[in-house]
């Protein structure tokens, strides 16, 4: 198996730095949602939120990453002014058009709420601390905006991944 460079560098985009950034909110979640002082001893909350600012960290990075590598590398494929352009292709076609219309919309704008968020939810993280284990309000604050984050960028990984199938960037 081989790829060309666009396809190396959508498939890097998409299925390696995407996959690994939903996979990453799982373990994110499950620390913020199980950070209880009931359910913790204080070394035990002060050594999960030191790990829970790294991986926070880490997944703040990933979409940052992602985002760039999507705008700026794989996203002006997508719109090249040439008539067989995925963009192109899917204007073309009335039944089509929908695809760039809203979803390459949605990846273009409100895919870019990922790194921000992210971006704010390690920033929370670091600054608070071992007092999220104490103040439930903050914790469910950070998990909103985690579960936010979570959906913006699902959504824009499906759209991705649908006009990929649709209009691949080859």
């Amino acid at each position: 198996m081989s790829l060309a460079s666009r396809e190396f560098w959508t498939v890097a985009h998409g299925m390696v730095l995407g996959a690994v950034l939903l996979l990453a909110f799982a373990g994110g979640f499950a620390g913020l949602w199980s950070l209880r002082p009931g359910l913790l001893t204080p070394a035990g909350v002060a050594e999960r939120v030191r790990r829970m600012a790294w991986g926070f960290w880490t997944v703040a990075v990933l979409a940052w990453i992602t985002c760039i590598t999507g705008t700026y590398i794989v996203y002006p494929w997508y719109r090249a002014p040439i008539p067989d352009s995925p963009r192109s292709l899917l204007l073309a076609d009335a039944s089509r058009a929908a695809w760039h219309t809203f979803g390459m919309e949605w990846k273009e704008h409100a895919g870019w709420a990922v790194p921000i968020l992210a971006t704010a939810v390690a920033v929370i993280v670091t600054v608070y601390r071992g007092r999220l284990a104490d103040l439930p309000e903050v914790r469910r604050f950070v998990l909103f905006l985690f579960v936010m984050t979570f959906i913006a960028a699902t959504v824009a990984g499906l759209f991705g991944a649908f006009l990929n199938k649709i209009a691949p960037i080859v």
